[in-house]
């Protein structure tokens, strides 16, 4: 597809892209939906008045929001006919923006001059355990390898329910939390500063859709309905405050410290070329959580740090979505099994993502396995936890035949603990 904006073969946002945020400006702090397209962003609220096909032109007010809920909400009828119009009022084919100066000047904004703000307006957030190598690794370390998953995980999709009001955007800094931490085995706890500070790779998606009423349960086999889009995730962690609190009803404290979110939602539908084979599962889950169609998609996840005063960041692990055990339908679907009622702007994440290799892990927990094995950064200094000053930046990647599908950066700044 020939686009009107000129990009680099393979840059993050391509006309096969097309993802959405929210963002604003400097001359104009009013919040507005747009999509990124090579480097500049197309804002929707200039154009909606062209978002006016059969399923939208009794919705064109939702593009002119400050948030994505209400175009979230909508079917997938109408995130089809978005995507499509888009591409064709993109396209070097078409005359509308191609022609027109003074709605193209009005219409596009570079992404260096805008301010990303979260896409949506987080009513909930839940958190799953879905990497298997993960969940194993940590069961290895606490346990045994003999007892690396607890009886339930391969049954159902663990999860917890976790923060709202602290999930971020990108770029936003996190200080290091205090809490209660226990020293030794058999001592009182200390309360003071998280030693222990940890980044988790994962990626995430809003729940979007007619949603489900209370008491009544998203069927699996049509939870794709109901999931808009994906964005990267870090989901910080006190690792010595999490130890001494999660027994026995699981993190608290240590995880509502902050939440960073990539802030371009890549929908389903720009992955669908990316879809592969679903992971092998045994024992065969229950009805409600099987489907054959494939939900697992070949995205390739890197994870840079970068330590404060320095311009060369490290790359400290490479892994790919695809490693998930449970997809995001399962998740979905379990969550609901209850009649749990979802609303547009839902965040459910899928937990840390680790591959088979030490370098794919998605933690510094199993990076450095638990500190014993420290990992050399290109500055010539080690890291068994996060140090004051590092920022974790993490991207991914779906690399097509001529094109790639980007997700922007996930960026954040450890700070340190306030004091008290």
């Amino acid at each position: 597809m020939k686009c009107i904006i000129e990009y680099d073969k393979y840059c993050e946002f391509p006309i096969q892209n097309l993802p959405y945020g929210v963002f604003s400006t400097a001359d104009n702090p009013t919040h507005r939906i747009g999509v990124a397209i090579g480097d500049l962003i197309l804002d929707l609220k200039e154009i909606s008045h062209l978002l006016n096909g059969p399923y939208l032109k009794n919705h064109e007010n939702v593009f002119r929001e400050e948030t994505l809920n209400g175009f979230m909400g909508l079917d997938k009828n109408c995130w089809l006919e978005a995507r499509n119009t888009l591409q064709h009022l993109l396209s070097g084919q078409n005359p509308i923006l191609r022609d027109n100066p003074e709605l193209k000047s009005k219409a596009f904004v570079k992404q260096n001059d805008a301010i990303m703000h979260l896409p949506a307006k987080i009513g909930d957030y839940t958190d799953f355990y879905s990497s298997i190598h993960h969940a194993t690794n940590v069961g290895i370390m606490f346990r045994s390898k003999e007892n690396a998953l607890m009886p339930n995980w391969k049954y159902l999709p663990v999860g917890y329910h976790g923060r709202a009001s602290s999930v971020v955007v990108s770029g936003t800094p996190i200080h290091r939390p205090h809490g209660q931490t226990l020293i030794a085995d058999g001592t009182p706890p200390v309360f003071g500063t998280s030693k222990l500070m940890d980044f988790e790779l994962e990626m995430a998606f809003f729940v979007g859709g007619k949603t489900n009423k209370l008491g009544e349960p998203i069927s699996v086999k049509n939870a794709q309905d109901n999931i808009f889009g994906f964005v990267l995730m870090n989901d910080w962690s006190a690792r010595d405050v999490q130890k001494w609190e999660y027994v026995p009803l699981g993190p608290f404290t240590a995880k509502n410290v902050g939440t960073t979110i990539s802030p371009w939602v890549v929908t389903t539908l720009a992955l669908e070329p990316f879809v592969v084979d679903n992971y092998p599962q045994d024992p065969e889950p229950f009805a409600y959580l099987k489907h054959e169609d494939k939900f697992n998609f070949d995205i390739k996840l890197e994870v840079q740090l970068k330590p404060e005063g320095s311009n060369t960041p490290t790359t400290i692990c490479r892994s790919n979505y695809k490693y998930l055990y449970w997809t995001a339908k399962q998740q979905l679907a379990h969550h609901t099994i209850t009649g749990c009622n979802m609303n547009p702007g839902d965040l459910l994440a899928s937990g840390t993502i680790s591959g088979e290799t030490s370098d794919s892990f998605g933690s510094l927990l199993e990076l450095s396995w638990k500190g014993a094995k420290p990992i050399r950064l290109t500055d010539g200094s080690q890291r068994k936890f996060l140090q004051d000053g590092d920022s974790v930046i993490m991207q991914g990647i779906c690399k097509g035949d001529d094109y790639n599908i980007g997700f922007g950066i996930c960026e954040g700044k450890l700070l340190p603990a306030l004091s008290l």
